[in-house]
């Protein structure tokens, strides 16, 4: 019997695998940086029914190999701080990127591009894995959506001012917010998913030459880091995230032809890593 959470800023999804059935469950948000007890409270609450439509008590999941990918997981620190607070003694908790790459991939060498509200750029082969990205909308996150949308912003406010060739989707964004001071007002207060929710202004504006830039600076910018990672031509690579896919028209030629779908998802992943915990386990008590 094993365990495997995959939780993020907006959704929580846990599963219990016994005897090869899969039980699974989606909860609300669980980020550990910006909500530690609630985030918590609902691992615990995700747990407890599980162990209630498996017909079990809580207590006898204490013992089953867990994986936890988590965001809001920055370090040891909080992910022993997690780990204490959770009714399991073998839970590995970690941030979500390692699941979400095990679920795309498998175990097949590549690298994969998580392109969501946020963004991170990471690769496995041969047994390793390595990752960049992921610092947040204000030192990072680039190409992300959220990124999409306050650049569409700020390129709404450099063409206001002469400074870049304005575009129907300049224009819109000014008028609709009230001009400079309605866009400056918007993203005093703006949270990463206001300036997301933009994001598909940009992704569909076909032909538009301001979101024609933004997607090119983003595809560049997902395919210096994928080369960064040590990709290779022909190497598989995998979008993934609700922003992900739009840009696979503006990478390089021989990116876009390695790109393959999706294996799973991030809680296949945890689930994959889970499975390996009971493997190493049981291989050491052999």
């Amino acid at each position: 019997m094993i365990l495997a959470a995959d939780a993020g800023g907006s959704t929580c999804r846990l599963a219990l695998e016994r005897e090869g059935t899969r039980i699974e469950l989606r909860l609300g948000a669980a980020n550990v940086t910006s909500d530690f007890d609630g985030a918590v409270a609902t691992l615990v609450s995700g747990l407890s029914e599980l162990a209630n439509s498996a017909g079990l008590a809580l207590q006898a999941l204490r013992p089953c190999p867990a994986y936890l990918a988590l965001a809001g997981v920055t370090g040891p620190e909080i992910a022993a701080r997690v780990a204490a607070a959770l009714p399991l003694d073998r839970a590995v908790v970690e941030e979500d990127r390692r699941a979400a790459v095990a679920g795309a991939l498998g175990e097949a060498t590549g690298c994969v591009a998580g392109i969501g509200t946020g963004s991170f750029l990471a690769r496995q082969a041969d047994g390793g894995f390595s990752t960049l990205g992921g610092y947040g909308l204000t030192l990072g996150d680039e190409a992300s959506g959220a990124w999409l949308g306050r650049e569409a912003l700020a390129y709404s406010l450099r063409a206001r001012d002469g400074l870049e060739p304005a575009s129907a989707l300049t224009g819109a964004l000014l008028d609709e917010m009230g001009g400079a001071a309605g866009i400056v007002a918007f993203a005093t207060g703006a949270t990463p998913q206001d300036f997301g929710r933009l994001a598909p202004r940009v992704t569909a504006a076909r032909g538009d030459t301001a979101a024609e830039r933004l997607m090119r600076r983003g595809a560049g910018y997902i395919a210096t880091g994928i080369n960064a990672l040590g990709w290779a031509p022909g190497e598989p690579v995998c979008l993934i995230g609700g922003v992900a896919g739009a840009y696979a028209p503006w990478l390089p030629r021989e990116m876009a032809q390695a790109l393959v779908p999706a294996k799973g998802s991030g809680l296949d992943g945890a689930l994959a890593l889970a499975r390996h915990l009971a493997d190493t386990a049981a291989q050491g008590s052999g």
